[in-house]
């Protein structure tokens, strides 16, 4: 039997968010440290200008992003064990974090020319 899409039950919005901080950590993330074993600290969130902004090579629809913006997205991420937050301005990302496949990679992370 094939494994279950979305097994944790995140949301459309949860599951966006958590695609773009595995991105994050893919292209600018640091090892977290003994504090959080196997996590990956993300120290900056993309700045939009206009309706979209730029993740490495990719183009992602501010659309895509409102969840780097809501406290509930992010308690509910943490409330999971997907991300720890450590504030002022850092978002671990825990190995389930880091792991969990969102199915939605290729839909919002657009490869295109600016």
């Amino acid at each position: 039997m094939p494994p279950k899409r979305n097994p944790m039950g995140l949301n459309p919005l949860q599951l966006k968010t958590l695609t773009l901080l595995q991105e994050l950590a893919r292209i600018a993330g640091q090892p977290a440290g003994d504090e959080f074993p196997g996590g990956i600290a993300v120290t900056q969130l993309p700045q939009p200008h206009g309706d979209h902004f730029h993740l490495g090579e990719s183009v992602v629809s501010t659309r895509d992003a409102t969840g780097l913006s809501n406290p509930s997205v992010w308690v509910a991420l943490t409330r999971r064990g997907f991300i720890q937050p450590k504030p002022p301005d850092t978002i671990i990302l825990m190995p389930l974090g880091q792991e969990y496949e969102t199915g939605l990679r290729d839909f919002i992370l657009q490869r295109a020319g600016h």
